[in-house]
């Protein structure tokens, strides 16, 4: 089991393979970072589909709206919504987009991430500076690298739960 640093910026991540541990940035993306430890410990992402899956890309998930597999889950309109919170605004910074980090979803202005996130499969540089890194995979990546493919996949993986390191 990965060693917990900062359980406060620690999320623990279960999926059907098991527990995926990911380290929070806050020092990079205090408002990205902040926002994801809300809506795990107001339970919003568990149950939440992985919407967006693609080979040697990322995995998309988080659409609290429409993603729920348990509460009203729509596959036409997974991946198009947030939660009721504010968008927030970028925070971009020097930090690459490598396999195994944690990056901000959002629509084409850089100001719209609001609950979406992915995590990257492999380098994807081409990225960097465009969408906000703010978190990083320290345990279980072999876990999100056997999500189902799909845009959506046909019978999507989950988030089983989602919690805050200081709170399990």
């Amino acid at each position: 089991m990965a060693e917990i640093k900062d359980p406060e910026n620690t999320i623990i991540m279960e999926l059907k393979g098991g527990r995926v541990t990911i380290a929070l940035l806050p020092e990079v993306a205090p408002k990205h970072v902040e926002r994801m430890k809300a809506l795990a410990r107001a339970g919003a992402y568990d149950n939440v589909v992985f919407h967006r899956v693609i080979e040697g890309f990322m995995a998309q998930t988080g659409d609290v709206a429409h993603g729920n597999a348990e509460k009203g889950y729509n596959p036409r309109r997974a991946g198009t919504g947030g939660s009721d919170l504010p968008d927030l605004p970028a925070e971009f910074s020097k930090l690459p987009h490598d396999r195994a980090t944690l990056g901000a979803a959002r629509s084409a202005n850089p100001n719209s991430a609001n609950s979406q996130f992915f995590i990257n499969f492999s380098d994807n540089h081409f990225l960097n500076g465009q969408y906000t890194v703010y978190g990083r995979v320290l345990e279980g990546m072999e876990h999100v690298d056997a999500i189902v493919r799909g845009e959506p996949p046909a019978d999507p993986d989950r988030m089983i739960s989602v919690k805050v390191a200081a709170d399990a």
